[in-house]
Formats: structure tokens, sequence, C-alpha cells
């Protein structure tokens, strides 16, 4: 009876997912239509991301509570050594969480969100957005002078990717709805409704607009701010007098404000670029993670100490500002803070945002450029209307959000009598950022990290490519008839998470994951024996062939929530071959379309390239510009194996064309095949690892 018990128990866990299909084959018996389908979940993804950010936002001034008031009293003792040594301790934390799960410290911010959406379907593991979840927490709770609002987008974006993955969505809808949790983050967070809408729109889905994923963010968005004005309230985060915007004449002043504001949103992304990549030169000299987040806690505590608005997310610091509370001196050296601080914070590993940093110097720029009209020009402007509007300028630079940066202003202010000088300042500075930078900061960020995202890509590169290309051979296959503890041998020894099973024939017959295992683990013993692979294998497989084009099996992706593809022969036997998952298809992807935006002139970077000099690509991996050999000179490149004996590709050949007075005057690009051959005055832009191309740049 115990063991029928037993068994009856692991049936049950095996089959939790038939469970699942069956919940939602009887949830499609009411027959509604697709888009009162859609629309529940839009609203039970905000309901729950709301309550999510309702949490968060909690956690944060819990945490606050707990370091900056009971623990300087406990540690009274201290004096004023205990403020200091806060956000270096909370750092210190961080470093070890980051030391504990360093591949998903990795995968921070909206930067990671993008990724999710434009290259895995949406798709946001749960461990990933419940380390985002404490460590932002432990990092702004504790005075780092950070917002809340880049991890919240992350966490948003990661429930919805989880709800989605529970009722079994494609890569299609969970895309959609993962955007949408991302911006219902930053409604609830905000609460501001039309603001996290258009931060999907402008950041989340590079303003790739489709009116079903509009439909879900206007769902999802108003629903979590009404969840947030439940539990948070409505009343706005900032108080300030009635904004004076005066005379059409004086709207030439809030042009120069966004102008200043342009450039000093272009000079804080080039700083924290520059500090992004000093830090990578010092980890790369041995120097510890947690002496550089330490130290960066340090200089945060220092300044707090004297200058306490530094602390945590700057809400008070603002309506300080607001109210003309500080002097303007003090107000410069509060914006001069904030613009250095904020960078090596972040670069040095802390976890938190840039949106608050960046209403803060908005804030603060407003009120220097209005105390230095009234001051030294003799004008008599309005300090609020002008810091709110250096508020919703310099949001708008850093972030290249015009439209959300125009509406969470708006929205978070309730005051509509500035809008216009606001949507004027807001637009000159993103052109003047657009114009110098070309790109959002975190388009940058992701550019550093080796990713090419852009919206509208040519499906010809996918149809140019088959799944042969793509595929690995490396899979675990079993007789359909292994014993239960042979096939768990197996996979140990194997050191895979999944396996297939084949008839006496050798014909494909099913598939078995760690998922189909871990239920009977505890149940073991009792079924050891009396247990094949057949019965745990699962015979719903959708198989894809060899000389399939990767454009469909991306369609196939996204309409079967499958993490791989058996590829199986033409033949009529359905032998497997292979596997195909939807990472290959995006690798192989990223790799032609690199060779092709190349060739189209995409990749500007190139032409700058000086001969025999190296241009990082991403960590370890590099691209050269070198004159060809002359032993390389009358070979094609299939008799000089490059790929072979150096490990390295050619991706493209630069003949110079030049006048009669020997000026380069034009660039022609080939993209060479195998039989292309070398001649003399060619440029090879030769792709590699940094340790295959320093030998081949010895030899020749």
């Amino acid at each position: 009876m115990k063991k029928e018990n037993n068994y009856s128990k692991y049936f049950r866990l095996l089959h939790f997912r038939k469970f699942m299909r069956s919940f939602q084959r009887f949830f499609s018996k009411f027959n509604l239509p697709e888009y009162t389908t859609f629309s529940v979940f839009a609203i039970v993804i905000g309901v729950v991301v709301g309550i999510s950010a309702v949490i968060f936002h909690h956690s944060i001034e819990f945490m606050n509570e707990l370091f900056f008031e009971k623990t300087v009293e406990d540690f009274f003792f201290l004096g004023a050594a205990t403020v200091i040594l806060l956000p270096a301790f909370g750092m210190l934390i961080q470093s070890f969480l980051i030391k504990l799960a360093p591949e998903i410290s990795k995968k921070r911010g909206v930067p990671e969100v993008i990724k999710a959406v434009a290259l895995r379907g949406g798709f946001i593991s749960f461990r990933t957005t419940l380390f985002h979840f404490i460590a932002p927490v432990i990092s702004i709770g504790t005075g780092n002078t950070l917002g809340p609002e880049g991890p919240a987008a992350q966490l948003g974006g990661g429930v919805a990717s989880k709800i989605s993955n529970i009722f079994g969505m494609t890569d299609t809808k969970r895309r959609m709805f993962t955007a949408a949790g991302s911006g219902a983050a930053i409604s609830a967070i905000f609460n501001t409704p039309l603001g996290g809408i258009f931060f999907a729109l402008e950041i989340i889905l590079l303003n790739d607009f489709h009116a079903p994923t509009f439909s879900a963010l206007i769902l999802a968005s108003v629903t979590a701010s009404a969840i947030s004005r439940i539990f948070i309230g409505d009343a706005s985060v900032f108080f300030f007098e009635n904004p004076i915007v005066g005379s059409v004449g004086d709207f030439y002043l809030f042009i120069i404000l966004g102008i200043i504001a342009g450039i000093i949103s272009i000079l804080f992304i080039k700083y924290s670029n520059l500090l992004n990549k000093l830090v990578k030169k010092l980890l790369a000299k041995s120097i510890p993670q947690w002496l550089l987040m330490i130290s960066a806690g340090l200089l945060v505590g220092i300044s707090g100490y004297f200058f306490d608005d530094i602390f945590g997310i700057g809400y008070s610091g603002i309506n300080r500002i607001l109210s003309d509370y500080h002097s303007a001196n003090i107000v410069f050296v509060l914006l001069v803070l904030k613009f250095l601080l904020v960078p090596i914070v972040i670069n040095s590993g802390g976890f938190g945002g840039i949106f608050a940093p960046s209403l803060f110097m908005g804030a603060s720029l407003g009120y220097i450029f209005t105390y230095f009209c009234n001051t030294f020009l003799g004008l008599n402007l309005d300090y609020t209307t002008f810091t709110l509007v250096g508020m919703g300028a310099v949001l708008g630079g850093i972030n290249s959000i015009p439209i959300s940066a125009i509406l969470i202003i708006f929205e978070m202010t309730q005051d509509y009598s500035f809008i216009l000088p606001l949507m004027l300042a807001v637009v000159i500075t993103t052109t003047l950022v657009q114009l110098v930078l070309k790109g959002s900061i975190h388009i940058r960020q992701l550019e550093q990290e080796g990713f090419n995202i852009a919206s509208g890509r040519e499906t010809n590169i996918m149809k140019s490519m088959t799944v042969e290309e793509a595929m690995y051979d490396k899979i675990m296959t079993i007789p359909e008839n292994t014993p239960l503890p042979k096939l768990i041998s197996m996979f140990l020894d194997n050191n895979t998470s999944t396996c297939y099973t084949t008839d006496i024939n050798g014909k494909l017959t099913g598939i078995i994951t760690e998922n189909e295992l871990r239920p009977i683990i505890s149940e073991y013993e009792n079924l050891k024996h009396i247990m094949v692979a057949k019965d745990l294998a699962n015979p719903n497989i959708i198989t894809v062939a060899p000389t399939m084009d990767l454009d469909a099996v991306m369609s196939l992706f996204s309409k079967e929530n499958r993490d791989e593809f058996p590829v199986i022969s033409d033949s009529e036997q359905e032998i497997l071959i292979g596997v195909i998952s939807r990472q290959d298809v995006i690798d192989a992807y990223n790799k032609e379309s690199f060779k092709m935006n190349l060739a189209d002139g995409l990749s500007q970077e190139l032409k700058s390239i000086s001969i025999n000099k190296k241009s990082a690509v991403s960590d370890g991996f590099s691209i050269i510009e070198k004159p060809a050999p002359e032993s390389f000179v009358g070979k094609t490149l299939a008799q000089l194996r490059l790929r072979n004996q150096y490990g390295l590709e050619v991706l493209m050949i630069k003949k110079m064309a030049s006048d009669l007075f020997g000026d380069e005057v034009k660039t022609e690009i080939k993209i060479p095949d195998a039989n292309y051959k070398i001649e003399d005055g060619d440029l090879l832009v030769i792709f590699g690892s940094d340790d295959k191309l320093k030998p081949f740049e010895i030899n020749n």
C-alpha cells in the first residue's frame, strides 16, 4: 500500500505540466475572444507587478529605516563614522552577492530586459529576478546614491516573464508581457501610468510599436499604478509652489537650458563609459572587486556626511531644492557630487538605477541656471519652473526617453502649466544627445557587451541559413527500454539536462529532461525496478529538418513553448542527427548579421581603425585591419587556411582607390568567399580572439 501511495505521489508530481495544460484547455472551453483572454492576462500581470513594486518600495524604506535610524542609534559610540560606513557596508554585502552568483549579477537593470525581449523571447529567469530584487534593496537602503527605477523595471519584466512561463505562453506573447511588466513597474514606482507605457515603448521595445503590445502596456500599467495608489498613496512625490512660466518671449531661456542639459547628459554618459573601461582594467590587474565597491561606498559615505541629500534615492533632496532650502553654492556641490558618484557606484558593482539621479541632477541644474540668470543677468525667473524643466530635460537626455520624460514629470508633479517649456527643453536635450552619441546609455552599454540590437532586421539573413549550419550534434540518445538506474547514471556521466529516446530501429520516440527526473528522486528506491525510459519520455516532440531555414525555425520557437527542437534526417527512418536551440539560431544570426552590417557600412568604427591596431569588439575578441602580407598575394583564402591555422576569420577585404596624387578617394569593401584570391594592396579585416590574433601578428 505504501509503495502504491508513493507511486501515486510521483505520478502527481510528474504530471504537473499536464495539469497546467488541462487548465488551459478548461479555460479555452469558455470560447472567450482572444482579445478578452489577452486583456485578462495583461490585467493579472499588472496586479502582480504592482504588488511586487509596492513590496520593493517598502523594502527599500525598511532597509533605510533599519540602517539610518536603528543602526545609527545602536552604534552611537561610533559617531559620524556610522553614517560614513553604511554605504560601504552595503557595497560589501553586494560584493558577497556578486561572489555567490557572478553570472546572475551581470544580468542587471534595463539592458537585461532589452536583451530578454529582443533576443530571448522575453524570458527572464526567476533567480535573476529574485537576485535583482534583493541587491538593489541593500544598495539603496544603505544610502548608495542610486534610484530604484532600473531594478524595478527588471523586477516587473521578470515577474511578467514568470507568469507567462507558468501559463505556457508563446515567445511572442511573453515578449509583449515582459515589456508590459517593465512598464507597469515604472508606473507603480513613479505612480505614472502614461510614463510607464512610453518607457516600455521607447526603451524596452526600442520604439517598435504594435497595437497588441500597446494594449498590453496600457492595461498592465494602469492596473499596476492603481495597485500602487492603493498601498502607497496618490499624492505627488514632489512639493512646490505653483510654477510661473512667463511670456513666450522668455522661451529662448528654456532652449538654452535644454542645450546645457544636453551637454551635461553627454558628459555624464561619456564619464560613465570611461569609468567602465577603467574598472575593467583594474579588475584585469587582479584588484578585487570588493575593494573597489567598498571604496565607492566610502566616497558616498564621506560625501553624505557633509551633504546628506546625496544618500539614497534623493527625492527629499529634490524637494529641498524646489523649496529654495539650499543656497546656490550647496546646490552646485550637490550637482557635482551626484554627477561624479553615481557612475562610480554603478561601475564599481553597485546595484540601482539612474532615473532618480537624473531627476536630481536636472533639478540642481535648473536651480543653478535660474540663480545665474537672476543674479548676474538681472532677470526675474521662477525657480520652480526652471527646476522642474531641468529635471525633465536631464532625465530625457541621459536615458534618451523624450516622451517618457515629459509624461513622467507631468504625472509626478500633477501640474500641466509648464508643459510647453518642458517639451521644448526635453526635445532640445534629447536631440543634442542623439546627434552626438547616437544612442541611449542603455544601448551603449549593450554595445560594450557585444550586443547589436536593433528593430526591423532583415529576415533574409535568417532565410539564407539552414538548420544544418546552426545545429549541434553532441546529443545523448538512449533506447526507450533503458532501466531507470542506468538512465540517471547516464544523465550524471554526460552532464546534460536533456536526452532523447529511440526505438530498436533508431527512430526518435521521445524526450526526457531534468523536469521529468526531479519529481522521482525522492521515490527512487520504490521506482528503480519498475520504470524505464519510455515511462518518463514525453512523446509530444516537434522536429525540424536539416534543410529548414532559420527564419522558419524561429517562427516555430515563437509558436511553441520549447527550448530546443530535435533535428531528424530527411529519410523515412527519422533518425536523430542533432539538436537546435533558440540560442543556436540567435548566435548564427548575430554572426551573419555582424558580417552584413560591416559590408553595408553600418559599422563605421572600422573606418577609423589604424593599420595593425586592434579594435575591441567584446571581452577577449577584437578586429584588426592589416595589409595583406606578400606571402598571401596570389593565394585564395582556402589555400591560406587562416581559420584552421590561426583560428581567425577574414570578415571582409578593403580595397583602396587613389587619385593622381596618391590620396585615398574611395574604399571598396568586399565580403570574400573561400575562393577569393588575395591581391596586392588588399587590406584584410580579421576577427578573432586576442590570444589567436597575437601570434598571427607576430608571424605576419
